[in-house]
């Protein structure tokens, strides 16, 4: 038993446990960011895999063609909208059912962009850190979050832009105004759909964002299961903090410790079952959906359609 606890204590005071956590929750924090303005909206984004997987090709695809970090995340970023774009027109416009559109999407991307990996093959480089002064000397938590590779820090921004966008704009207030009460706001003038739409939009386009972080802020190179099921844990943060920004990033970086801590256990020489340490980030999201999402309430018309006139 001693072992195990001065084995546990080694692993949480290790600086590269939380520089993991940092990067893989900051992963998950992209996509997940997004997904909470679409949920906000009344809208489950199934296909936010689809859009990270899409972002992480095409920012793959976006270095190889010009040596630039930059345009890799601005391809990302687009890789992931044009995804969006099949979720919103085909679940918003046209009405079909929003999970069989995004679980069709799922998959349609990872034939597509299995098939362009291997007739492209893009390479892609690993952007370089960047240690902010002072702040990066904090014993732990400075490495961690003040000397990433500087696409990290596309994130820091974002998260109040986003709490602004949808706390202190009239566009933020319709959106969560057609997640609660479509009907009332559709009297109001609001185009429910479009709202929707336009909600999806944001959270695809932040999730290929995330992506292409994946490749160039992150790992350096692309593979088509780099993703691995992370589209939906980014889901489930936004669950797990109750639909509430400050909740939702407490638990993509609750997540980002699972699989840091599955990472960094064999850096310090210790040994575990290797399939029963990958399952583990997965069957915390389970254990965490179970128990936490029944503490909150979600947006009334959360998963709802909207038809004019029906209730």
């Amino acid at each position: 038993m001693t072992d195990i606890l001065a084995a546990i204590a080694d692993i949480f005071t290790s600086p590269t446990m939380y520089s993991s956590a940092v990067r893989l929750g900051g992963f998950l924090a992209f996509a997940a960011l997004g997904e909470l303005v679409a949920e906000k909206a009344g809208t489950i984004n199934i296909s936010v895999e689809g859009s990270l997987l899409a972002g992480a090709f095409a920012g793959a695809v976006g270095y190889d063609m010009t040596g630039s970090t930059w345009v890799g995340l601005l391809f990302g970023v687009v890789g992931g909208l044009l995804v969006g774009l099949i979720q919103a027109n085909m679940s918003h416009r046209l009405s079909a059912d929003q999970f069989i559109v995004g679980i069709t999407a799922n998959i349609l991307v990872v034939g597509f962009v299995g098939f362009l990996n291997g007739v492209l093959n893009p390479a892609a480089r690993r952007a370089s850190i960047i240690e902010i002064p002072i702040l990066s000397n904090i014993p732990l938590i400075g490495p961690a979050l003040f000397g990433q590779t500087w696409p990290t820090y596309i994130l820091y921004p974002l998260i109040p832009l986003t709490w602004w966008g949808l706390y202190k704009t009239r566009w933020g207030l319709e959106v969560r105004a057609v997640g609660e009460n479509p009907q009332a706001a559709d009297v109001s003038g609001i185009d429910v759909n479009k709202r929707r739409r336009q909600a999806i939009y944001y959270g695809a386009m932040l999730a290929g964002l995330g992506g292409a972080f994946l490749v160039v802020g992150q790992v350096g190179s692309f593979d088509t299961g780099m993703v691995g099921g992370r589209g939906f844990i980014a889901i489930a943060a936004v669950y797990f903090g109750g639909w509430r920004l400050k909740g939702m990033l407490f638990g993509a970086l609750l997540f980002g410790f699972a699989d840091a801590f599955r990472l960094t256990m064999p850096v310090l020489g210790y040994r575990l079952n290797a399939h029963m340490m990958a399952a583990f980030p997965y069957v915390l999201t389970l254990i965490v959906m179970y128990f936490v999402t029944k503490e909150f309430r979600q947006p009334a018309a959360l998963s709802r359609p909207f038809v004019r006139g029906l209730r």
